[in-house]
Formats: structure tokens, C-alpha cells, sequence
């Protein structure tokens, strides 16, 4: 039996290369457009799963539903630190249950939404002149520059954005069996 084509072929370019948010400074535009392309790609390839399957774990490896919880999240914390804060108890309470089981497909997409939506809000507010301004980054402290935390924060929902994927083609082929 042919397996049916999970997803529509991608009609228009990646974010980057779409020519917008050119009045945006280069490192602040790019971290916009990989946020952008982890929501687009999320949505495509995440978007037919049921709740069933957004909180599978094959060969126990960790559900696609914690991945959409850990971008979400980790952008809030990452990017607080990037303002120069420190994090708050109710998003040391939100890291603790991002391994929670029983999402809901609803409730996943409208999380990474809101997130990535504040998130470009946030991002938008930062000044290219101040990239190389000192932050620390958690309970040690550890030191970065501002340019370093947001660069970390466009890889970061990438790889997590990946993981996702990939763990979303192995749970929905495992359907057409």
C-alpha cells in the first residue's frame, strides 16, 4: 500500500528569503525569521496530528507535545534573560511541567502561538546597538552577550522545532501500518 503524502509541497520560500522585515536590523530579522519558520513548519508537519499522537513517545523518546511546551516556554525564560531579568516563580512552575503527559492538539498550538507572537513582540523591542551588552543566563550566572542569547534563542527553536518533526513522521506513519 502507497503511503499518502503527509504534507503539501511547501508553495513559497522560507521566511528569510521573502524579503520582509527589512526595516528589522540583520541578527534581530533573523532570529524573527526563525521563529517564523519553526511556527510555519510546526503547523505543517505537527498540525494533522491527533492528541493521541502529539503525546506519543516511540522508542521512548520525548512527544512531540513537549516539544511545542519547551520552544514555548523556553522562550519566555530565554528571552527574560536577554532582558536582563531573572526568571519568576510561575516560569520556574512552567519549566517543571513541560513533561506533563495529556495535551491537548488545541491547547499545544495555542500556546506555541501566543509564545512565538510575544516573543516577536519582545525580540522587536531590543536594539541592534546593544547586542554585545553582558547577560547572565540562569542560577549560575552564567555570562553571554545579548547577541550571543539570541542567537541561542533562533538554534534553540530550531533544533527543538526539528525534534519535533521528526518525532511527528515516525507517530504518523506508524498509523498507516
Amino acid at each position: 500500500m502507497k503511503m499518502p503524502e503527509q504534507m503539501p509541497e511547501q508553495t513559497h520560500p522560507e521566511p528569510w528569503l521573502r524579503g520582509t522585515l527589512t526595516e528589522i536590523p540583520a541578527v534581530l530579522r533573523a532570529v524573527l525569521h526563525a521563529l517564523e519558520l519553526a511556527g510555519e513548519d510546526l503547523q505543517r508537519w505537527c498540525g494533522q496530528l491527533s492528541d493521541k499522537q502529539l503525546n506519543e513517545r516511540p522508542a521512548q523518546v520525548a512527544p512531540v507535545a513537549f516539544h511545542f511546551r519547551h520552544i514555548s516556554r523556553s522562550l519566555d525564560r530565554l528571552l527574560t534573560y536577554a532582558e536582563d531579568g531573572s526568571l519568576t516563580e510561575t516560569q520556574l512552575e512552567a519549566l517543571k511541567s513541560e513533561t506533563s503527559p495529556g495535551s491537548s492538539h488545541d491547547d499545544l498550538f495555542a500556546e506555541l502561538s501566543a509564545a512565538l507572537a510575544t516573543s516577536a513582540a519582545r525580540i522587536r523591542r531590543f536594539s541592534s546597538a546593544d547586542l554585545e551588552s553582558p547577560r547572565r543566563v540562569g542560577r549560575n550566572k552564567l555570562p553571554t552577550t545579548l547577541g550571543g542569547l539570541l542567537v541561542h534563542i533562533a538554534d534553540h527553536t530550531q533544533r527543538h522545532a526539528g525534534q519535533a518533526i521528526t518525532t511527528a513522521k515516525i507517530v504518523g506513519a506508524k498509523s498507516f501500518k
